[in-house]
């Protein structure tokens, strides 16, 4: 019994090790201290320029909706999103599909945030090339934390903190 529960602990800690390694290696966008700037036009018809959102910190999170861990954390976002209504959260989903698909997606999942449909462009100006991916910015624009990768709840508040 000892030696099995030797045997867990240890595999355990290796999977932890190595999680923790992937989060570590994975990639980061390399992008400017003042975040570009862009309009977008959400799901809604409304359009977001985000230099008209300083005065607040803003969370910019890129996903799409064929992305597994994408949709692990849109729970934790519709609900930072209700708790803290004057911190603007916004999705940027890079899906090539129609519209229809990303608003079907949108309800099913009960995302909370306004969500727009981003080309390559964006993409590139913001150097995704992994989902999701978090850009954080405070009231001024400026880019204070770049996650790839799952975020909690937890995380995103202290990103924005």
């Amino acid at each position: 019994m000892k030696r099995m529960l030797k045997d867990w602990a240890v595999a355990l800690s290796l999977g932890i090790v190595v999680f923790l390694g992937i989060q570590w290696l994975q990639p980061k966008p390399q992008i400017p201290e003042i975040a570009p700037d862009f309009t977008v036009q959400t799901l809604e018809g409304d359009a977001i320029t985000l230099s008209e959102l300083r005065g607040s910190p803003v969370v910019i999170n890129f996903w799409a909706t064929w992305c597994g861990p994408c949709r692990q954390e849109v729970p934790a976002f519709s609900a930072f999103a209700k708790a803290h209504p004057e911190i603007p959260v916004l999705g940027l989903s890079v899906d090539d599909g129609p519209i229809s698909r990303v608003k079907r997606i949108v309800k099913e999942w009960s995302i909370a945030y306004p969500v727009a449909v981003v080309g390559e462009a964006l993409q590139a100006q913001y150097d995704i090339s992994t989902l999701p991916t978090t850009v954080v910015l405070d009231e001024n624009g400026k880019v204070t934390r770049v996650h790839v990768g799952v975020m909690s709840e937890s995380q995103l508040a202290r990103a924005v903190r």
